[in-house]
């Protein structure tokens, strides 16, 4: 081979030092018309985000565990209409600088102003996107960058990391003192306390709403029957780094868990200021222990 056709062929292959692309990763991020992001796991879809303009706020659905079963719902089984901004696993807050971003209907919205990039990879995939929290006018009062990442763990469980840069659009932001905001969870009617055969845990050993509604904890999980045969859950991760660690979580037996990132005080941002905020959910089989799940938990204190 000549010195020119070798170097084409490093060039051919991304250059010296570089492994050759692989055309079929075992876990990808599919682009889909609609506004929406398909995160696949060996040609079977775990995630979708929904970034849309038919919707106030960008969300994800489905989260499916490691045996294909879906884990989260889109609103409440028994108020579907009162709580039909509970869309499967959503960011949002009820009071900044005064705006509602939680609730349906009200004029402040959630916009995806662009997709930043597209990652795929032989255990995790990524989507890192720019978002704006506008006022009704459209005016942008908050910035957003939101990295969506798909991780596959050795002992088959999967996590949905979510990762969030605010940075203040003009003079500064307020997140107001609420309990609702900043991640909300709703899991399968099947999975939950009050419809289903479920149980709530936290890490410093709460049960059910009772033990663990206004309590902070490194973590909360939420596991029940996902089909007659096959139990599963979700435990939402608070990473050590984020300010307030360890949170308040909002947990109720109908199904529903958050991480309450105001609910003791309001939390302000001066212009030039900005926020890093970082959960996990993880997505297993059956009914891991609580040392299973702290476990997974120091994983991610780590990282």
């Amino acid at each position: 081979m000549s010195p020119l056709c070798g170097a084409v062929s490093l060039l051919l292959l991304g250059g010296a030092g570089h492994e050759a692309p692989v055309p079929f990763p075992h876990v990808r991020t599919i682009p889909l018309p609609g506004h929406q992001v398909s995160f696949e796991a060996g040609g079977e879809e775990a995630v979708r985000f929904h970034f849309g303009p038919d919707s106030p706020r960008p969300f994800v659905f489905p989260f499916t565990g490691p045996s294909g079963h879906r884990l989260t719902r889109m609103g409440h089984p028994h108020d579907p209409y009162g709580h039909r901004h509970h869309r499967s696993i959503w960011i949002g807050h009820r009071n900044v600088n005064g705006l509602n971003f939680w609730e349906e209907d009200e004029p402040a919205a959630i916009r995806h102003e662009r997709t930043e990039s597209l990652t795929d990879g032989p255990e995790s995939a990524s989507v890192t996107v720019q978002l704006t929290w506008q006022d009704g006018d459209g005016v942008p009062v908050l910035r957003e960058r939101r990295t969506l990442s798909l991780l596959l763990l050795s002992d088959g469980g999967r996590c949905l990391d979510i990762t969030m840069v605010f940075t203040p659009a003009d003079t500064g932001v307020t997140f107001g003192k609420t309990p609702f905001g900043l991640l909300g969870v709703r899991v399968a009617k099947t999975m939950s306390v009050a419809d289903g055969d479920g149980v709530v845990r936290n890490s410093e050993g709460g049960v059910n709403e009772e033990g663990t509604l206004w309590q902070r904890a490194r973590w909360v999980d939420y596991t029940g029957s996902a089909d007659p045969t096959t139990r599963a859950g979700i435990a939402l991760f608070d990473h050590p780094e984020n300010p307030r660690f360890p949170t308040y979580f909002h947990v109720r037996n109908d199904g529903w868990m958050g991480a309450s990132f105001c609910y003791a005080e309001p939390f302000t941002l001066d212009s030039g200021d900005s926020l890093s905020l970082r959960y996990r959910l993880y997505a297993h089989d059956g009914d891991a222990t609580p040392d299973t799940i702290d476990q997974r938990w120091h994983e991610f204190a780590e990282w």
